[in-house]
């Protein structure tokens, strides 16, 4: 399994999730099996967001479809986007 994370500040965490919401880059059809937005306890207007799937090449395609959302929105619904592709190697849960 393959991670998108993306994190940035946001100017409003409630703008932002209408934003996200909308999903303007369509994840399911991008191949997105499960995400999960984070929030730091001591920021609330900062977001971390785990988007996972089957393959490295869809998460670098929405990754490059996301770029270029975040050319329109930047400094206006967040700022600063930061983002990193992972490979799963393990996970265990208790």
């Amino acid at each position: 399994m393959y991670v998108l994370r993306i994190e940035h500040p946001v100017s409003s965490y409630e703008g932002w999730k209408q934003a996200f919401d909308s999903d303007p880059v369509g994840r399911q059809k991008s191949g997105v099996r499960r995400y999960r937005i984070l929030r730091p306890i001591d920021d609330a207007n900062y977001v971390m967001i785990d988007l996972e799937f089957d393959t490295a090449s869809q998460a670098e395609d929405l990754l490059a479809a996301m770029r270029a959302v975040w050319g329109r929105v930047t400094g206006k619904i967040m700022m600063d986007p930061q983002a990193r592709i992972a490979e799963a190697v393990e996970t265990k849960e208790y």
